[in-house]
């Protein structure tokens, strides 16, 4: 399915997502009413919190976005952690709470080199698997997942973060065990399993020049040999001041001149000092922690908040100018307490990197969003 925008609020799609929110809730007018001509606004979930007891979290996303991510359902090592074992629960779960509110479901995501479970990539001895048991291994786990949520997740992840940081491709279990035709195979058996998905690539630190010229000549060579890539997904894993947005827009370009669906994918802004010089989602990563790189442990300063605000609205007014080539933006979390930024890359910090603070209220970066002239 070619993921294009659709005017969801307008049709009335939905209407029954606000009929039970609270009063303040209804009095938000929304990020999905706010961008609905724009691109879909999007955010990523688990089953847990939909499902907390005071309704809170839920009637939030069901008002305040058009698209769902599941943050970690989704991934192999939640759905089958062992061989013969799937875990389809919140899965299900989440992909049922976007039917209901009618919104865009992602998959998120098939190939992976993380969160994947030991097992899929070894035999019965402990020792890394053949070519032939890993293809057979990822056939059968895209056919199983990709078919149960055909004509329901509208769009997927097929690979993610295959790309070395400029180095080529990544020295996963997948490339050491079959060479780089493991990521166009996982396309063509996507497609296969679901003919009308919109099927993307997604990765982080794109801006970067020679990553973005890495994944631009191999796009085209899968674009000149039919390979079904629909979509390429940023993360959007950023700070206060990097990514360049001259080098985050070049790579929008680059992939919208190749004809690929754009999409803004796990946006959060860093608001913690990094020492290290740090840019990489890569979720190995991992830094002790120190008092000096958790400052606001009592509360987000006033300057602190205007940065953020600033940040948000420059991101959006590069995405807007771009509208016609972006699909969707999503966020990595809907409030501060439940964003992974908490912990990475230094475990217990207190982040504040979303539109919503720890009791889903707006800050002030949502209502600097909210008050752009479009």
């Amino acid at each position: 399915m070619k993921c294009t925008r659709r005017n969801i609020v307008k049709a009335g799609l939905l209407g029954s997502a606000f009929v039970a929110l609270p009063a303040v809730a209804r009095a938000l007018p929304g990020l999905a009413t706010k961008f609905r001509d724009q691109f879909y606004v999007g955010t990523a979930v688990s089953a847990r919190s939909l499902n907390a007891p005071s309704g809170a979290f839920a009637a939030t996303v069901a008002h305040q976005f058009n698209a769902l991510t599941a943050e970690n359902a989704m991934k192999p090592a939640l759905l089958q952690p062992q061989m013969g074992e799937w875990r389809w629960q919140d899965a299900d779960a989440i992909v049922k709470f976007a039917e209901q509110h009618k919104m865009l479901m992602h998959g998120h995501t098939l190939v992976w080199h993380s969160q994947t479970p030991d097992w899929f990539f070894q035999n019965k001895q402990g020792e890394p698997a053949d070519k032939a048991t890993l293809y057979r291994r990822q056939e059968e786990y895209i056919n199983a997942v990709v078919g149960r949520y055909k004509g329901r997740v509208h769009s997927w992840d097929v690979v993610n973060e295959a790309e070395d940081e400029g180095k080529g491709w990544r020295k996963s279990h997948w490339y050491n065990i079959c060479g780089p035709e493991f990521m166009e195979r996982a396309f063509r058996l996507a497609h296969a399993a679901d003919p009308k998905a919109h099927l993307c690539y997604n990765d982080y630190n794109m801006h970067l020049p020679q990553k973005r010229e890495f994944l631009v000549k191999l796009f085209k060579d899968y674009i000149k040999r039919g390979v079904p890539i629909h979509g390429v997904g940023l993360q959007g894993h950023v700070g206060l001041d990097y990514p360049s947005l001259d080098e985050l827009e070049k790579t929008i370009v680059a992939m919208a001149d190749l004809g690929l669906k754009v999409h803004i994918t796990e946006l959060d802004v860093d608001v913690l000092p990094a020492p290290w010089q740090l840019a990489s989602a890569d979720i190995s990563t991992k830094f002790e922690y120190d008092k000096s790189l958790n400052p606001y442990v009592d509360g987000l300063p006033d300057a602190v908040n205007e940065q953020l605000s600033a940040r948000y609205v420059e991101l959006f007014k590069l995405f807007i100018k771009h509208q016609q080539h972006i699909g969707r933006v999503t966020f990595w979390g809907v409030g501060d307490g439940d964003s992974w930024k908490n912990n990475f890359p230094v475990p217990g910090r207190t982040n504040y990197p979303l539109l919503f603070d720890r009791n889903l209220k707006p800050k002030p970066a949502y209502n600097a969003l909210m008050a752009l002239k479009l």
